[in-house]
């Protein structure tokens, strides 16, 4: 049915009227994420408590409208977006840290803390939470879980799903329920948390975390590694693996990216380089000194052209301000863009490097590619102007044969930023007919009505 002023003033009485929305301007602020695409909810509803998302899904299910949960909205794939239009169930009012245990090295907090100010507060214990988005000062702790998102700290300490110990969740029909554990080790039952982190509030909603903490490193150290070949700083990644040392990050920029942040941060990168790497290694002072001269070693024999240490924490900060502008700063290259996060085994990253290179002459079309290359993930970008239809036929040409040639390798098409609307369509060159009948089991499952985050993942 279509969604009526009487259902509005329903979910009002529910959450109450500071907290409900529904004139246009302010809807407008709902309807778009980091793509480019909009879709108006009819309305936006902030609730504060598990009861209050629970009655708004049960009425979902009563009078047949979508609901869309959202944390800040900075995700790249659409996974927010109100495409069928219904209710957009803003986080952001779930916002405490409600603990952190230091005994015990875990913490608990809900969906709307801001990934950022939940670091800071365990770093202000002497604990380290290692996921970090490059949106992690605006992105949200439930918006991280439901993408499972990354950071360049995964090579060494892995991704959210990692660190999420157990979460309250809203299911679609109304029913609250807690999984996993606050300890190290439980097995009793199926890993419903696993199943949750990911789905990109598809099957639930997120109203509380249980989340791993660890040590705060003692000591960290960062360079800047900088190429005149991009294969040389390709090949520089995996002999660093391959020597078995493990930094906490290495992250590749191309010199596209390299100018594109210079002149948005003036940080002094080089901007003749054709690569860069930005290597950090941690843990104690005297683990670090030497992880740094092994990785010195590396990239001397790699054919590095000059390897420079940061001083102080500031200039690390930085430099690590710069990469983390790489995305935004891209327009000066054109108006759009297209923005994919591919992951291929380390080892091959020299063959997709070269692949991009080989696509970008081909197509004519300025190819931007940067991200956390001690992992594989290489954010890999199409400028254009998607008004001209010959480009954007290049581009989406350009993808489907990338797509096709990280699957080869034996990568994935998306390593952090989900799949949302954008990767839907792509979702058959990797996943078999059978799982994805599975998936849509699972997810009937879980929402019989198909009121949960409709359009996404699974269409």
């Amino acid at each position: 049915m279509a969604f009526s002023h009487k259902l509005f003033k329903k979910i009002e009485r529910i959450v109450g009227k500071p907290n409900c929305l529904n004139k246009k301007e302010d809807l407008l602020c709902y309807a778009y994420d980091t793509t480019p695409d909009i879709f108006y909810p009819d309305a936006v509803v902030f609730p504060q408590t598990p009861q209050d998302v629970s009655v708004v899904l049960k009425l979902a299910n009563q009078y047949d409208f979508a609901v869309t949960p959202r944390g800040s909205g900075s995700g790249m794939t659409g996974g927010a977006l109100p495409v069928n239009g219904g209710v957009v169930m803003a986080m952001t009012r779930f916002n405490k840290i409600i603990d952190i245990d230091s005994d015990n090295l875990v913490a608990v907090a809900e969906p709307g803390v801001v990934t950022g100010d939940f670091q800071k507060a365990v770093e202000a214990k002497g604990l380290f939470y290692p996921p970090d988005p490059s949106s992690a000062d605006f992105s949200t702790l439930g918006g991280n879980a439901a993408e499972c998102a990354g950071g360049p700290k995964a090579v060494k300490y892995g991704v959210t799903r990692d660190y999420v110990r157990g979460l309250e969740v809203v299911l679609a029909t109304g029913e609250i329920i807690t999984t996993g554990v606050q300890t190290a080790k439980g097995v009793v039952g199926y890993d419903l948390t696993r199943l949750m982190v990911g789905s990109e509030g598809t099957l639930g909603i997120i109203t509380r975390l249980t989340l791993r903490l660890l040590p705060l490193p003692g000591s960290v150290r960062t360079m800047t590694v900088i190429y005149d070949k991009i294969e040389a700083a390709a090949e520089t990644v995996s002999e660093i693996i391959r020597r078995g040392i493990i930094p906490r990050a290495i992250e590749y920029m191309d010199n596209a990216s390299i100018r594109c942040a210079e002149d948005y941060m003036n940080a002094g990168l080089p901007t003749d380089a054709e690569a860069i790497l930005i290597i950090e290694v941690d843990g104690t002072e005297n683990e670090v000194s030497h992880a740094v001269n092994r990785v010195m070693s590396v990239c001397e024999k790699s054919g590095a052209r000059q390897i420079k240490t940061a001083e102080n924490r500031q200039d690390a900060e930085i430099l690590w301000k710069a990469r983390k502008s790489v995305s935004p700063a891209l327009f000066k290259y054109g108006p759009d863009k297209i923005n994919e996060d591919i992951v291929v085994p380390r080892s091959r990253i020299p063959d997709m490097v070269k692949k991009i290179k080989a696509l970008s002459r081909e197509t004519g079309l300025t190819m931007v590619s940067f991200g956390h290359a001690g992992d594989g993930n290489i954010h890999f970008n199409i400028m254009l102007d998607k008004k001209e239809t010959v480009q954007l036929k290049k581009a989406n040409q350009a993808v489907d044969e990338l797509f096709d040639y990280t699957l080869a390798l034996g990568g994935t098409i998306s390593g952090e930023h989900g799949v949302g609307i954008t990767k839907s369509a792509f979702m058959t060159k990797e996943i078999s007919a059978d799982a994805l009948a599975l998936m849509r089991r699972v997810k009937s499952a879980f929402d019989p009505a198909g009121i949960l985050n409709p359009g996404k993942m699974l269409v």
